[in-house]
């Protein structure tokens, strides 16, 4: 079976999955078939895996950090929000209802074989897991029934390194008494404490890390610096909405929607140097984008009725007019058509159904079974100012509850407005390349000035930088001693 070391946080946001994605990718330098595995995440930033299954974004980052494929035993449970106190609730893969918060903390016992399981499983084919919890093992309100945290460390007999973000400031009291609230038990499996996002002089810090470790009675693990990489976040609690960026020569707005999902499906355009991707969710933000990008999201009726009541779709439209490019995307696409019905309530949004933009053809009917598989083709039948992505490859994953019959094909267009079930369909480069290109020529630029780059060394360089950071801030002997139950 394999070795394993759980990392757990003080916090959501403390970096717990960053950290994991890093300790991966160090572990698999040091030639270990390692594996991520969270035993329940909440997150709307998901994926699909070849074989259909949807698990969520940050294990499929920490399994490309350790160089292999994704798979939903390393995210038995996925709990995706509908509304604020119920979440649609996937297990393996598969969805099994929408369940209220209250009922979902009575049952979550009952999903403890599916999360064995799963771990057994992985643990008979690698070498090495490493395990993220979630949000924090002090939330003492949750610790009865809890199955993601120190309840989990319990069933599989983890070592636990505890994290503590030090950029929200308090990093000392987040620490201690984190420790403080676990009970004897518990405390023992602590190995270790981190210190992470720090920016300084690490000198500056000591004399509070002898405390530290007097107090906690472990060592700290390692102090790892605030990192400048680029790697998909996992959730809403990304930096990347909070960027304030000017347009450059392409400018691409994403209205942000009050429920955006899979908002990492844009992230390749934010990495030409003169091409800006911003986060829009006021109107007089809007300006007068390139692109306007209308992206997926957990419901999509009550997102188009903020859209509504917010100004942005009268934005867009009055933009569409003028002959901006405005591009949906799963939910995104859906809003764009002429019709939204939900008469089972699939989407638990209070209203049956909902006039849509009216730019496209489309009439969406929301059913109980959910569409989730992995697709890739070549286009097609693509017109206007697009029309040069026909003949080029795409590939990525369709998630939705929505049935669009009129929908065909991987990107369905009119004029200057299309659309896509496709999550990830701008990830293939020659795709975000073909954009960008005739936007260049649509505005009268060139498209080398915007500058390249090979998007998948890239990617791979990012890894390697997060796992030079992370084994340097982390003392490792340490590490490899607690893998080794030597501590």
């Amino acid at each position: 079976m394999a070795k394993t070391i759980m990392i757990q946080g003080t916090m959501s946001n403390a970096g717990k999955s960053l950290l994991a994605a890093g300790l991966c990718r160090v572990l698999k330098q040091d030639g270990y078939r390692v594996a991520p595995f969270k035993s329940q995440n909440m997150a709307l930033n998901s994926f699909i895996t070849k074989d259909g299954g949807e698990m969520g974004r940050a294990q499929v980052v920490q399994a490309e950090a350790a160089g292999i494929e994704p798979d939903v035993r390393m995210n038995p449970i996925l709990l995706k929000p509908t509304t604020d106190v119920g979440s649609q609730v996937i297990v393996n893969g598969r969805v099994q209802g929408n369940l209220p918060a209250m009922e979902y903390y009575r049952r979550k016992r009952d999903f403890i074989p599916a999360v064995m399981e799963a771990y057994e499983s992985l643990a008979r084919e690698y070498d090495i897991i490493v395990i993220e919890g979630a949000g924090s093992p002090a939330e003492i309100n949750l610790q009865e029934n809890d199955i993601v945290n120190m309840g989990l460390a319990r069933m599989v007999d983890a070592p636990v390194l505890l994290v503590g973000d030090i950029d929200r400031g308090g990093v000392f009291a987040q620490l201690y008494g984190t420790v403080a609230l676990q009970s004897e038990e518990d405390r023992r499996r602590i190995k270790g404490v981190v210190v992470n996002k720090f920016r300084g002089d690490r000198a500056i810090l000591e004399p509070g890390l002898k405390t530290l470790e007097e107090l906690c009675g472990v060592p700290v693990a390692g102090v790892v610096p605030y990192l400048h990489v680029d790697i998909d976040d996992e959730d809403s609690l990304s930096e990347r909405f909070g960027r304030d960026k000017e347009p450059r020569l392409i400018d691409i707005a994403v209205i942000r929607l009050p429920r955006i999902s899979n908002f990492t499906d844009f992230s390749p355009f934010e990495r030409y140097e003169n091409v800006s991707l911003r986060y829009v969710e006021r109107a007089r933000d809007l300006r007068a984008p390139d692109m306007i990008v209308i992206p997926g999201t957990k419901s999509t009726i009550a997102d188009l009725q903020w859209l509504r009541q917010s100004g942005l779709e009268a934005s867009i439209q009055k933009a569409a007019s003028g002959g901006t490019l405005v591009f949906g995307v799963c939910g995104g696409y859906q809003m764009l058509g002429r019709h939204i019905s939900d008469p089972e309530q699939v989407e638990a949004a209070g209203v049956t159904e909902i006039d849509g933009m009216g730019f496209l053809p489309l009439e969406t009917v929301f059913q109980g079974e959910k569409v989730q598989t992995q697709t890739n083709g070549v286009f097609s039948g693509v017109a206007g100012l697009l029309s040069e992505l026909n003949g080029k490859r795409y590939a990525g994953y369709e998630i939705h509850m929505g049935r669009s019959e009129e929908a065909r094909g991987a990107l369905f267009s009119m004029g200057n407005v299309y659309g896509s079930y496709v999550h990830g369909i701008f990830d293939e480069q020659e795709v975000a390349d073909t954009i960008l290109t005739a936007l260049c020529t649509k505005k009268g630029v060139s498209f080398e000035s915007l500058g390249t780059f090979d998007a998948r060394a890239y990617k791979e360089r990012q890894y390697d930088l997060l796992a030079d950071a992370v084994r340097a801030g982390l003392d490792m002997p340490l590490i490899y001693r607690i893998l080794n139950q030597e501590v």
